[in-house]
């Protein structure tokens, strides 16, 4: 691996420290007199969550009052059961150093949900390495075989005839190692990064500037936020839906290990069922003498037998459908309108083209899980079965997501631990002022 076992780590911690600051929150003053206003205009919000109105006197959508309650209540959901937990309000912690720091710089707090996503998830799969057993390679081996058996009677066994096609294109079979070794995580990092800002900080607002600056303005463009009418609410289910993905996934490789095809050409394998193993001809085209193993792909703490299922689909899948899918902001929802006309009478034939970002969002939404799909076959790490898992895996996080949401009391008693409040997002909603000026239809404030 050689400067890679540095570089690598340093690009991740880049990302994460580069996305802290291109999301900060440039109205708000860490040090010195903060921007911490306590009157504004009244003004309708509207909770992210649930969808009712409420009134706000502040940026912080919190009643103007001196006192904060030392409890909250949190409702948990479990296939359809419903119960109310009380747990510690940290907002009385909000005027911590720690807590206007998190303020200042919302995205450090998704740079420690990412961390603790990966590395649970990285850390169940170092102790399922180290203790790992000679009868388990033995078993991970049999289901590798098996799954070739199954999709031999599917008529989808197509693995061998990618990866040879790839072999006779040196250059190509090149940088398809490079893109599976390397493009995983930081692709990951980097995709949170663009949602975060697309969602949440380009719809920001700070109320009590966002008057001052903007009341005379009949402008919509300027008035209204750039980013995805979806607001935060889409960051935050597709970063729950990443850690549900890790959590099923670590179930069925324990439960049954695989072994990637790469593996099944080890000479040692004694007996029938090593001669049938090497008997495909897969080459480990990554971690070979020419190839680009990566970090993250080759330590003794990686479990080599969790194939199945395949999150480098999975989640390119998952970002994949959410780019393809994005809401975009109104001032980029235009289409342009093409005429052509037929040779039957003359007539003119109208055809409604997407705008320049909602092709690049369908372009971009279909590549990305192709090129991985693609290049998972390619270098023998994957089975198209193990794909296809991973975009099953995909589909029930997405969709069940919300189970996560079990857990917000045991994060209130951690930052009541921690002495830390952790900033919340809520969507916001003005009204036409007076003299009819244009104002703020819709917005995100993070107090």
């Amino acid at each position: 691996m050689g400067i890679g076992a540095v570089a690598e780590p340093l690009v991740v911690v880049t990302l994460l420290f580069g996305g802290t600051w291109v999301n900060r929150n440039k109205e708000y003053r860490l040090f010195g007199r903060r921007r911490d206003h306590t009157t504004s205009p009244r003004s309708p919000s509207q909770d992210s969550e649930s969808g009712r109105s409420s009134v706000s006197s502040s940026d912080s959508l919190l009643p103007g009052v001196d006192e904060v309650p030392k409890w909250r209540t949190r409702e948990l959901r479990v296939f359809g059961f419903r119960t109310e937990v009380t747990s510690p309000n940290s907002r009385r912690f909000k005027d911590y150093f720690l807590s206007r720091l998190l303020k200042k710089f919302p995205f450090l707090v998704e740079a420690w949900y990412w961390a603790l996503i990966y590395w649970v998830y990285q850390l169940g799969r170092a102790f399922s390495a180290v203790t790992m057993r000679e009868g388990t390679v033995n078993v991970a081996r049999r289901h590798a075989l098996q799954l070739i058996h199954l999709e031999q009677s599917l008529h989808i066994f197509r693995e061998l005839s990618v990866q040879h096609w790839f072999l006779q294109q040196p250059l190509l079979l090149h940088w398809t190692n490079r893109i599976y070794s390397f493009i995983h995580i930081p692709g990951t990092i980097l995709f949170l990064v663009f949602l975060f800002f697309y969602t949440t900080m380009q719809n920001r607002v700070d109320l009590p500037s966002y008057r001052q600056r903007n009341h005379k303005s009949t402008s919509p463009s300027r008035n209204e936020p750039h980013g995805s009418p979806a607001g935060p609410k889409l960051y935050e289910a597709r970063r729950r839906t990443m850690a549900t993905c890790n959590l099923i996934a670590f179930i069925i490789f324990t439960l049954w290990p695989c072994m990637p095809p790469r593996l099944l050409s080890d000479p040692d394998v004694p007996g029938a069922v090593g001669k049938e193993a090497r008997s495909f001809g897969f080459v480990d085209t990554v971690h070979g003498a020419e190839g680009e193993s990566s970090v993250w792909t080759q330590n003794k703490f990686c479990n080599q037998y969790a194939a199945m299922p395949s999150l480098h689909f999975g989640y390119s899948l998952l970002i994949g459908l959410t780019i393809l899918s994005l809401p975009l902001a109104p001032q980029h929802q235009r289409s342009r309108v093409l005429s052509v006309r037929t040779p039957f009478a003359g007539n003119t034939l109208r055809l409604r083209l997407p705008g320049a970002r909602r092709l690049a969002c369908l372009v971009v939404g279909v590549a990305y899980p192709t090129i991985i799909l693609v290049a998972i076959v390619a270098t023998a790490n994957h089975f198209i079965l193990d794909a296809v898992a991973g975009a099953m895996v995909c589909g029930l996080a997405w969709t069940g997501n919300r189970v996560l949401l079990n857990l917000l009391p045991l994060e209130d008693y951690f930052l009541w631990c921690v002495r830390i409040d952790k900033p919340e997002r809520r969507a916001v909603l003005f009204e036409v002022g007076e003299d009819d000026e244009r104002v703020l239809r819709k917005g995100v404030v993070v107090r």
